[in-house]
């Protein structure tokens, strides 16, 4: 219908009604002139208590199914952990995988912002929560700096009770499947909280058991010390540096790992920058996170589109807060947990539940080959089953999406004409991975072969 009266205003030559057929799905936002449109708003939005010891509070949204295929008692929840660390899931929400993104103006001295439909949220068919973690980050709640967490099993005992309030919160949430989904940092924050949770299942009443059934980490740092070192066989053999380079590379990698040895964290996490500048530097790349990218990603558009008074309000988001993207506090409390391995919860997780890993093609920092070479060292009973299996073509709507290695609970997605922020760059796929990755269809399907693509 839409396409019809667009076709009638051309030929009839109505630039107004054209105008209007091209806009139909884009919303203006000025804060001086605008309310936050209503199709746009969270379901439910708010604060959710750490612990009844503190004033302290994890910040969140929640976007219900759009057209949930199965009823809403049994229609997945997605909760989405933003990295950094120290960086808002607020920047998933609007500017990744969230129902509306924020539009980067165009113009440098344009005062307004616009949000787009996306096409490609994750709550197409299943409930998402985005949650500001640790304490500290986006609009969330520190009481004080000393509060913030400093390692992974006190930012999950954080989100336990943040995730446990929030299912107390609708008689309706309780029975819900509940996937843990997060990219980046996030891929040591997934791995806590899902451990924790298991965990705690195993001492808790049914009624209190949370019903955790998967996780997706995107891109992520889960076993530093592994992922640390092939930073120069990759550069090297994808043609970016020369042999003389990779040796030199070679050599800030081992200090690296000689410091985790020593057990100095905090000095390993230095090094590790200084590996990341040095790769900058010999490259000249905008951002490793993206070698393709002319500029590196941003977030100044999202911060100061959350900086706004309307725009706190219309999200339930504390007034008083000014908004960042991520918090320099909540990154330097976590220095020293940044070098330190969870793949050991990883190794528990795959036992227990399933686990999707996918990174974007184009991702040098915390990519393919990064993520490959922790997977590789893993102790599960089905690691050798998984190393044969085939990496297979994946399509999306008869379109190349990338490549899917399962083999039974563990499940590896490479996206490609991604980078770092996989549902920024392919949305559409990054929605179909999801789906049928927690939905077992297509490339995810549970079985050992015949896997065919979705098409």
């Amino acid at each position: 219908m839409r396409s019809l009266m667009c076709l009638m205003a051309a030929l009839s030559s109505s630039l107004l009604l054209l105008f209007l057929c091209l806009i139909q799905d884009h919303i203006s936002f000025a804060s001086s002139e605008s309310v936050f449109p209503k199709e746009a708003l969270p379901t439910k939005s708010g604060y959710l208590p750490v612990g009844s010891w503190s004033n302290s509070a994890i910040f969140y949204t929640f976007y219900e199914a759009q057209n949930s295929t199965s009823p809403l008692s049994e229609t997945p929840l997605l909760i989405w952990l933003q990295g950094g660390p120290g960086c808002s899931s607020m920047i998933g929400n609007f500017l990744e995988l969230g129902p509306y993104r924020i539009v980067e103006p165009r113009k440098p001295n344009m005062s307004h912002h616009l949000l787009q439909r996306n096409s490609g949220s994750w709550n197409r068919i299943f409930g998402l929560v985005f949650l500001d973690n640790p304490i500290g980050v986006g609009f969330s709640v520190a009481s004080n700096p000393e509060v913030i967490p400093r390692d992974q099993h006190s930012v999950a005992k954080h989100l336990f009770a943040a995730i446990t309030g929030f299912i107390d919160s609708d008689p309706n949430f309780k029975n819900r499947p509940l996937y843990i989904t997060g990219e980046s940092y996030g891929g040591k924050y997934v791995p806590a909280i899902g451990f924790h949770i298991l965990m705690k299942n195993k001492v808790l009443p049914v009624s209190k058991q949370v019903n955790l059934k998967g996780v997706a980490i995107g891109n992520g740092l889960t076993d530093p010390v592994t992922q640390v070192k092939v930073h120069a066989d990759n550069l090297y053999y994808s043609g970016f540096i020369n042999e003389k380079q990779k040796f030199e590379l070679e050599a800030a990698q081992w200090k690296v790992v000689k410091l985790i040895e020593m057990g100095l964290w905090s000095e390993a996490t230095d090094a590790r920058r200084e590996v990341l500048h040095k790769i900058e530097t010999m490259t000249g790349l905008a951002t490793l996170l993206d070698y393709t990218r002319m500029v590196p990603y941003g977030t100044d558009f999202v911060t100061k589109f959350l900086r706004s008074e309307e725009i706190k309000k219309a999200i339930g988001a504390n007034a008083s807060i000014d908004f960042e993207s991520c918090s320099d506090a909540v990154g330097a409390a976590l220095s020293a947990d940044v070098m330190k391995s969870v793949k050991y919860m990883v190794e528990f997780l795959v036992k227990e539940t399933k686990v999707l890993l996918y990174q974007g093609h184009h991702d040098l920092q915390d990519g393919v080959v990064s993520t490959e070479a922790w997977v590789r060292t893993m102790r599960w009973e089905g690691i050798g089953k998984f190393l044969l299996a085939d990496r297979k073509i994946w399509k999306v709507n008869g379109l190349l999406a990338g490549y899917v290695q399962k083999w039974r609970s563990l499940s590896h997605a490479i996206v490609l004409g991604a980078g770092h922020l996989v549902p920024t760059d392919q949305s559409l796929h990054s929605q179909a991975m999801i789906e049928d990755w927690v939905l077992e269809k297509g490339m995810f399907a549970n079985k050992e072969e015949g896997d065919t693509a979705r098409l």
